[in-house]
């Protein structure tokens, strides 16, 4: 035990003589704490152990046989009487913590053994093996959130409501009525054809305070309206869960046609919190439209706004944190009443509650009430139970006149948690919060104060410390989830952490003012929207760098290699940070590498290669290519599905003025990456089809061109244009006219904008998605008489089998680009399809293999000479 904690060192009942400056707190009297408070001895690390034998055995025993979980808890029990009926009487220290952790170890054993049993109580497990249909009251026991597809496919997916809960009583089809308490995922399907601008009216006016209630209110509006503690009859069909799904032990699948049918009301509590989180919602409705989204998230974690391309920029530069509300926000908090930490005890320390004259434990006392509402309102999420742990037990230290030892606190609030909750124990967000906290309280000090002696300003030394402890210890977990190791993650949350600490105070100054006075609010969103668009804008900016990341092995064994890495790193940087020239060259070096500037690149690694003419971009399952039209200028069909893969292409290219993005159709593997294309960049027009399906995807493309200021027109099959060396003729789709017998397209494919390019000697036939309807009907047309043999083809629908095969004859390319992503699920490209290109003597090209390609014209008009250069994935 550590001096002065107060406990024996020898024999029973010995007590060690109070120092003097130790005594100073306790016998002072002064209610707002003395000048010298108690001194603590080394890092005390005897919970250490306990908290990590109890997280171990919780991860272990969740679901193991019964057994099994009897022997583990006789052995350590057995094992810890041992050691204790040995200790002489409480001398020897290193059994009794050895006994202390096998009964923690015992103990988390029958705690998770009791929430594992959970999933197997009750009749639901097997009426969802059976796929049965219910009638269950449920209790809601989190936010509804709506979830979308990730953009893979071509067509739109429904999107859903989902919700956890638990089953208090179900009825089966015979009458059967069971009460229980069972876990269960509720998904809520919505209608698959809703539109994109509803869907952002109703995100606007939803109430988190009850149930909607408004006349003509869409019914997804409601569910997405519940608060957690809320009882719902539901009329559901079982599922059994995804392997991977842990904590459920079924699927309620319910139709959304209907709102929900509520039974119970929320407590009083959840709706208090439901109102502040409505309130800070409606404050942010008028900001722009990332500060919008990412504004409630950094405040309260509340992501419901955060659009997938930006969520996938903080991915990317491990930016995540941000959004799911942690031990930073609740320092914040905490801080506005009492102050900085490090003065909590002394008389001269600040915060409201010194101001207000509160003496210490009713500070404490105070700051335990802030800490409960604040994980009321931000929702008991791994990362805030966690921080909430270390603040109460923070506070309990400052209420008993003991200075706080954090790495304590921390090993206390991971037992305690992981005795209450064990499925925390498999939590990958609670394992990244334990850890990002463990190294700032560990690695970063040490970091911070090599660094400054090597002269770096100490607000410097202090975040570049924090930064790189904690990308240290989380980058190996991240690389088993995402098998991808980011170099931008230091860099980018040195520039986001200034921004943090401006855009959360003024955040939660909005929370708190919005059921009062929301003009004032809203003035405080307003300014909180700054700091906040800074962090997206470095989010965007650091995903969009060609070398902001690679690909790494994923799973426990990438992660450990990883970790391997990074040690092996850490020791490198210890004998080069002795050597500033040295250091400074890495850096540079390190800066190359992840900005890849193009005339360097064009060096190094012949990309892009001198005089390119066209190049399809590697977007994964989608389309996106790019046609040069003059130095740093080009025409982009299509933009893929995913905006940060589209704009990292553009820069390694070069590219800042685009006079026209045309789309050939309105499929979310074609337009989604259109943000992607906008930002920063010069955009002169945006030219689709005239058939505007699916509507969802066509609103949003039109939304971010308002946005944005650009323009948006149609094309149709005759029109002609040119833009620098570029010149393009529209084939397809035929305008609408009354005196055209062209069917009307079946579907948006169908409907795709096919271009024939002429560019320097080449020519260019870009189909689209076009499929062999419409392929046999431009055949028939009046363009058909320009098809003859095209150097370049872009293949119809990423190669999939379905082609005219007299449309290929016709076009006879000596080149065919085939656009798909790896390992995708339609099994494109179709080998039948490949075959005939190439029986046809066409060289096939395909982005999943080849990654970007390069088409180039290395001849004249008179006589083009092609070449090809590629850009591995």
């Amino acid at each position: 035990m550590s001096p002065g904690s107060g406990g024996p060192r020898g024999a029973p009942g010995a007590r060690t003589a109070m120092p003097p400056r130790a005594a100073v707190h306790a016998a002072s009297g002064h209610r707002l704490g003395a000048s010298h408070p108690r001194q603590e001895g080394p890092v005390d690390l005897r919970l250490v152990p306990p908290a990590l034998a109890a997280w171990a055995m919780a991860a272990l025993m969740l679901d193991a046989p019964p057994r099994w979980v009897i022997a583990t808890v006789v052995i350590c029990g057995v094992a810890a009487g041992a050691l204790l009926w040995r200790s002489r009487g409480w001398a020897s220290w290193r059994r009794v913590s050895v006994a202390g952790a096998l009964l923690c170890a015992a103990a988390s054993t029958c705690s998770a053994a009791l929430h594992g049993a959970d999933l197997h109580r009750g009749p639901l497990p097997a009426l969802a093996g059976r796929y049965a249909e219910v009638d269950a009251e449920l209790s809601v026991s989190s936010d509804p959130r709506r979830v979308r597809p990730r953009t893979a496919a071509a067509h739109a997916v429904p999107p859903a409501v989902v919700l956890d809960a638990e089953v208090v009583r179900v009825t089966e089809a015979d009458g059967t009525e069971t009460v229980t308490r069972t876990p269960v995922l509720v998904i809520v399907r919505t209608n698959a054809r809703t539109d994109a601008r509803t869907n952002a009216r109703t995100d606007a006016r939803t109430s988190e305070s009850g149930p909607a209630t408004e006349r003509g209110a869409r019914p997804e509006a409601e569910w997405l309206a519940l608060l957690p503690s809320t009882r719902l009859r539901v009329h559901a069909r079982l599922e059994p869960p995804l392997p991977e799904s842990d904590e459920v032990a079924a699927v309620l699948k319910v139709s959304g046609e209907r709102a929900p049918h509520v039974t119970g009301q929320p407590s009083g509590a959840q709706r208090l919190a439901g109102e502040l989180r409505a309130g800070l919602r409606e404050a942010t409705d008028g900001l722009p439209s990332d500060a919008r989204a990412l504004l409630p998230g950094l405040v309260i974690g509340d992501t419901s706004r955060v659009p997938p391309e930006l969520d996938q920029a903080f991915r990317d530069t491990d930016l995540t944190h941000l959004l799911a509300v942690s031990g930073a926000n609740l320092t914040i908090v905490l801080a506005l009443l009492i102050g900085p930490p490090g003065l909590a005890q002394r008389s001269e320390r600040r915060g409201l509650a010194a101001k207000a004259g509160l003496p210490l434990r009713t500070t404490a006392l105070c700051g335990g009430a802030l800490t409960l509402g604040f994980v009321i309102v931000c929702r008991p999420d791994p990362s805030v139970l966690r921080a909430a742990a270390c603040g109460l037990i923070a506070l309990l230290a400052l209420a008993t006149g003991r200075r706080r030892s954090l790495i304590p606190a921390l090993a206390a609030a991971v037992l305690l948690l992981v005795l209450y909750d064990p499925w925390l124990s498999r939590s990958y967000g609670f394992l990244l919060s334990v850890l990002a906290t463990g190294a700032l309280l560990t690695l970063a000090p040490r970091w911070s104060a090599a660094l400054r002696g090597r002269r770096v300003p100490p607000r410097l030394a202090d975040a570049l410390a924090a930064a790189a402890a904690a990308q240290a210890v989380c980058a190996p977990v991240v690389a088993v989830l995402a098998a991808r190791v980011s170099l931008v993650a230091v860099p980018c949350n040195l520039l986001a952490e200034f921004a943090v600490a401006p855009a959360t105070v003024l955040g939660f100054a909005a929370l708190a003012s919005a059921p009062v006075a929301m003009p004032l609010a809203k003035a405080l969103s307003w300014c909180a929207s700054w700091p906040t668009g800074w962090i997206a804008e470095i989010a965007r900016s650091g995903a969009a760098l060609p070398g902001s990341g690679f690909d790494w092995p994923g799973g426990w064994p990438g992660g450990l290699l990883l970790a391997l890495a990074t040690a092996g790193v850490v020791l490198l940087g210890t004998r080069l940070v002795r050597r500033p020239w040295l250091c400074a060259a890495c850096a540079l070096l390190l800066l190359l590498v992840i900005v890849q500037p193009p005339p360097l690149t064009r060096v190094i690694a012949g990309w892009p290669p001198a005089g390119w003419r066209m190049v399809m971009c590697d977007v994964g399952q989608g389309d996106a290519t790019v046609l040069a039209t003059g130095d740093g200028a080009a025409v982009v069909v299509d933009v893929g599905p995913d905006p940060v893969a589209v704009d990292r292409c553009l820069r390694s290219l070069g590219i800042t003025r685009i006079p026209l993005v045309l789309l050939t159709h309105f499929h979310a593997d074609h337009v989604a990456g259109l943000p992607g294309v906008l930002r920063g960049r010069e955009v002169g027009e945006i030219q689709t089809t005239g058939f505007e399906e699916p509507r969802e995807q066509a609103a949003f493309v039109r939304e971010r061109a308002a946005a944005e200021g650009v323009p948006v027109t149609r094309a149709a099959a005759g029109e002609r244009r040119r833009a620098g060396a570029l010149d393009w003729r529209v084939l397809w789709p035929p305008p609408e006219s009354p005196e055209l017998t062209t069917p009307r397209p079946e579907g948006p494919n169908d409907a795709s904008v096919t271009l024939l390019v002429r560019t320097g000697g080449l020519e260019l036939l870009l189909l689209g998605d076009l499929e062999p309807p419409s392929q046999r009907a431009l055949l028939r047309s009046p363009a058909a008489a320009l098809l003859g043999s095209v150097d370049v083809l872009k293949v119809a629908h990423h190669g999939s089998a379905h082609q005219d095969p007299e449309l290929l004859r016709r076009a006879a390319p000596r080149l065919a680009l085939i656009s798909c992503g790896a390992d995708n699920s339609y099994g494109h490209p179709s080998p039948r399809t490949v075959d005939a290109l190439r029986g046809g003597g066409a060289e096939v090209l395909r982005t999943d293999t080849r990654g970007a390609i390069a088409v180039v014209d290395a001849g004249s008009r008179t006589a083009p000479r092609l070449e090809v250069a590629t850009r591995p994935p």
